[in-house]
């Protein structure tokens, strides 16, 4: 009987080796074969998923294990296949990078245990050749269950290729191809990582492309018949129900989505919605108003530092957004979104331009990484979403910081004794530069829900 979870996970020695054009790749790939896949990815990271999302036209979905226990994170990937005939995990940063920098919790080799799933190390070539080997056998031996069953070699030569492939093979790993280096296989990146899809000219067809190489230089079906052998998946205990038949009425949300603000866990989303937030996108770039008949609004992350004029001159939306915030609907921002609340917004030419002004102060470049990485954030005392003796895990990547963070949660960092106090927690305003996975603590989306749809009761909107 076929395998109904096939799954492969695409790991890297190091960040930049190529996963996410190798896995993008093998998607564009697999969807020209007509082969339905899922994808996901390791980590906290947004870009790489919108990615998947442009190959396959399905969201894609992070899976972390900081974020979730292992069990919890086993059960959620196991919920998702749907109609996928494959599941491809793309890893983050290196194999074994784990919190703090010196374990492997929440690494890709984590997640790989976790699901059991067969692992493809992409070495990149650039620079050398025998010595490869000795890279992928310290991988190989480094932890008895690596789980690396294959290599593919990035940007290398066919004939490098056929000279190394004896060598590496006897370590006891297949080698299932190369990719060439070659203009299919590049995408430009800033300072948060990839630039994003939808900045991309041609971005479909430089995939088509790569997939054509792929076809050439990858054995794709040999790595079908390894995910193929990944075993079955199954979970114990029931997951903790959070959703009653109270909170099923559908009630409006605002969601700024456009170039500004694209940074969302889909995982978040899909949770908001199942507590009966109906989300009504919107652009803070582009429409002079918010949508009608909202009871909330949610400011995600993303780059408004690039678009800070746009945003500023949009003065029509900004008013409506200080005037809806007055009557008391609640509001969620994080990062970029967090930004946007602030009454000015420094760019990195060092330009001022006046924003929301719900927050004090200004946010303002660093030049640096603030505060990066994972945190687990507990309020002080208790929040409309959030209250005493509650937590909620998250992460920071943001190089702009703020003259006003907040003081109502006190994040600390896992493994460390380094914290701070960050996030504005008045009424109806939960806002901060953590990005926070809300199914860490489902409550939080379920009590700002509660909350949107209190207001309308209040103001007899709904019987």
């Amino acid at each position: 009987m076929s395998n109904p979870y096939k799954r492969l996970l695409i790991a890297a020695p190091k960040s930049g080796s190529g996963k996410t054009m190798i896995t993008c790749g093998l998607l564009t790939a697999l969807s020209l074969r007509n082969i339905p896949c899922r994808s996901f990815k390791c980590g906290p990271d947004f870009i790489d998923p919108m990615f998947h999302k442009q190959v396959l036209g399905i969201d894609s979905a992070n899976l972390d294990t900081y974020f979730l226990d292992q069990e919890k994170a086993k059960r959620y990937f196991l919920d998702l296949p749907g109609d996928g005939e494959i599941s491809l995990i793309e890893g983050v940063m290196g194999y074994y990078d784990g919190v703090g920098g010196n374990t492997t919790r929440a690494s890709s080799y984590e997640v790989a245990a976790t699901l059991d799933a067969p692992v493809v190390l992409v070495v990149d070539c650039k620079g050398a050749s025998l010595s490869l080997a000795a890279v992928i056998k310290g991988f190989l031996d480094y932890k008895e269950d690596s789980r690396i069953a294959g290599v593919i070699l990035n940007r290398t030569s066919k004939v490098m290729v056929e000279r190394l492939k004896p060598e590496i093979e006897k370590l006891g790993v297949k080698v299932y191809g190369f990719l060439p280096e070659c203009e299919e296989g590049r995408l430009d990146s800033r300072h948060l990582g990839l630039v994003l899809p939808s900045e991309l000219e041609g971005l479909k067809n430089q995939l088509e492309g790569l997939a054509c190489i792929i076809e050439e230089t990858i054995e794709i079906d040999a790595l079908l018949a390894l995910a193929d052998q990944a075993p079955a998946l199954s979970c114990f205990g029931k997951e903790e129900a959070v959703i009653s038949k109270e909170t099923i009425m559908p009630v409006s949300v605002g969601i700024a989505m456009d170039e500004a603000f694209c940074f969302y866990y889909q995982e978040n989303l899909k949770l908001l919605e199942k507590f009966g937030a109906k989300l009504v996108p919107f652009s803070p770039l582009k429409d002079q108003h918010l949508p009608k008949d909202i009871s909330g609004l949610i400011f995600g992350g993303g780059y408004p530092e690039l678009h800070g004029k746009e945003l500023s001159e949009n003065f029509s939306l900004l008013s409506d957004i200080r005037n809806v915030f007055q009557q008391g609907i609640p509001i969620l921002a994080e990062c970029g979104g967090f930004m946007y609340l602030h009454e000015e917004l420094e760019t990195e030419d060092h330009r001022i331009y006046p924003m929301a002004g719900i927050i004090k102060g200004k946010t303002f470049p660093t030049k640096r990484l603030s505060r990066f990485g994972y945190v687990e954030a507990f309020p002080k005392e208790n929040l409309s979403f959030l209250h005493v003796g509650e937590s909620i895990k998250g992460h920071e990547f943001h190089y702009w910081d703020s003259e006003n963070n907040g003081d109502y949660l006190r994040a600390e960092k896992p493994g460390q004794k380094r914290n701070w106090d960050c996030v504005h927690g008045r009424q109806n305003l939960f806002a901060g530069f953590p990005h926070f996975y809300y199914p860490s603590n489902p409550l939080l989306p379920k009590r700002f829900v509660t909350v949107c749809r209190d207001l309308l009761v209040r103001k007899g909107h709904l019987l």
